[in-house]
């Protein structure tokens, strides 16, 4: 097939949901392309196509001496009819990824900034595809590389990979409007450094382990002695210069806040979130410092504690960022209820939105950050009361509700295997668990043998199963056996890519859900 036969094959076939189609090149196996990764580049044709079970970025070209193609690593193949057309076919690998990369500005992500944006965590590496399909019909930007160091640690990923698997998707889908690439609860310098080094542009410091929640309920006097060992160093005040910026002042944010802090309000939240500030400030000057020409952004994540976030800490904390000079774009505090992972939210929602609101009036009266939600997934009750409220930006994190989907088009195409990995991961469950805000009664779930074929995507919505599912998903990824091969994760992505457009159309669809409150 010559170059013009192939670009009239092109233009002839059309696809609203990128449907690869078959074709034959230069005399070799039939492979079935995806008609919107096909781009032209100094007579260089790329696409994407999937050979077998197997993907490859193709370039196709007519000049052997074209500069373009001896960038990429692959294998050629020359026209068997004696004219001279070529076919370069190249793994999707990150050698491959970083020289796609340089060609087109649009396989590089950005930062999103102040607009609506979901963080579609995939641990798998091969949902990205579906999650953009999912995010093009509303305003929201797409986060598509987002891993934890945690997760990383539990599925043995790289940084690499996780952007290699966002990079080809945007190219697959040909996706031009701009992705994001989030590094995920960083804790330290190092971290910052290995994802940095990957090209991810959104870094998310979480200090965590330097919130006291205790300060909550502790006596006064307890307060003081903690006040007294605080990092004031890193802080750059004391006690004296600090509080007079907050006693007996009121700050209005809306009609319906009105702030005006005692001494003890202010001891209790500096005592919580005081040595957060200033570990915040050492990751920052770190990002700024070393790297002054990275264009990168910074979210700040103080949800994984036990103690809520009081309007008045919400404001004291972001205006004592403000006070050391730390830019960022977003926050996530911690919500009143309960935000467990893998299921909806637990709590009043009337409560929720009325705290929701106040947050909200604070960040509106700094004007240069949003809220976060983190736990985001399948939070379907609480997306609809911030889906009402107009006029503010949002950001969604979600993480394991992706792998679950996977795990739901095993119970449907392949149910014998799925059964398999439920009874694996009910037994790890006690184990696994203790990471992770969670909440499931084992007590609750049958042996899998016990569920007939039909019972199982019913699973799906029962809170115990998702949960004892979701935080399994390290072992399940990893675990081998004795013979040193996967237990699991090369059935599961074999299967995947075998029922790839069932597994597309699950996600399209699950995320859609998470969306369409925000219209």
């Amino acid at each position: 097939m010559d170059k013009l036969n192939f670009k009239q094959q092109i233009l002839s076939y059309t696809s609203r949901d990128n449907t690869p189609f078959k074709v034959n090149l230069l005399g070799k196996e039939e492979i079935k392309v995806y008609p919107n990764s096909i781009k032209e580049f100094n007579d260089v044709i790329f696409f994407i196509a999937k050979e077998h079970k197997k993907k490859y970025l193709f370039l196709y070209y007519e000049n052997i001496a074209n500069k373009i193609h001896p960038g990429f690593e692959g294998v050629i193949f020359s026209s068997t009819n004696g004219e001279n057309h070529f076919i370069k076919k190249c793994n999707l690998s990150t050698y491959n990824r970083r020289a796609l990369q340089n060609i087109f500005p649009f396989a590089n992500a950005v930062t999103i900034g102040l607009n609506n944006s979901f963080g579609f965590g995939d641990r798998l590496g091969l949902a990205n595809p579906a999650h953009i399909r999912s995010v093009l019909n509303s305003d929201f930007k797409p986060i598509l590389a987002q891993q934890s160091i945690r997760e990383l640690t539990r599925t043995n990923r790289t940084p690499a990979e996780v952007m290699d698997a966002a990079v080809w998707a945007v190219f697959q889908e040909g996706y031009q409007k701009g992705f994001g690439a989030d590094a995920d609860h960083l804790k330290t310098n190092d971290d910052i450094d290995l994802m940095l080094a990957n090209g991810f542009r959104m870094f998310t410091f979480d200090p965590s382990e330097y919130v006291i929640n205790e300060a909550d309920h502790i006596s006064e006097t307890e307060l003081d002695k903690r006040i007294n060992n605080l990092n004031w160093k890193g802080l750059k005040s004391n006690i004296k210069e600090l509080s007079a910026q907050y006693l007996d002042i009121e700050f209005v944010f809306s009609e319906n806040l009105v702030i005006k802090s005692d001494l003890i309000s202010i001891k209790r939240a500096l005592v919580k979130y005081g040595n957060a500030v200033a570990h915040i400030k050492i990751l920052y000057d770190h990002l700024v410092t070393n790297y002054p020409d990275y264009d990168s952004e910074v979210e700040i994540s103080v949800d994984e504690t036990e103690s809520v976030t009081t309007p008045f800490e919400h404001f004291f904390f972001v205006k004592e960022l403000n006070r050391l000079g730390i830019n960022f774009i977003s926050l996530a505090p911690r919500f009143i209820g309960d935000f467990e992972k893998g299921i909806d939210y637990k709590g009043d929602l009337d409560l929720f939105k009325q705290e929701y609101l106040k947050h909200l009036a604070i960040t509106k009266y700094f004007g240069n950050y949003k809220i976060s939600l983190h736990s985001g997934s399948d939070k379907f009750s609480v997306y609809k009361v911030i889906g009402s409220i107009k006029g503010a930006y949002t950001h969604i994190k979600t993480a394991g509700t992706s792998y679950l989907e996977a795990l739901k088009v095993m119970a449907i195409k392949e149910p014998n295997f799925f059964i398999e990995i439920l009874d694996y991961c009910t037994a790890l469950y006690e184990l696994e668990k203790k990471t992770y805000h969670v909440s499931a009664d084992l007590n609750k779930i049958k042996t899998a043998k016990d569920y007939s074929n039909e019972e199982l995507e019913p699973l799906f919505y029962d809170d115990n199963v998702r949960q004892v599912l979701h935080v399994t998903f390290g072992r399940v990824l990893t675990d081998k056996t004795t013979n040193g091969e996967y237990k699991f994760k090369d059935r599961l992505l074999d299967y995947l890519n075998t029922y790839e457009d069932t597994y597309y159309k699950i996600i399209e669809i699950h995320f859609q859900k998470h969306l369409d409150p925000f219209k």
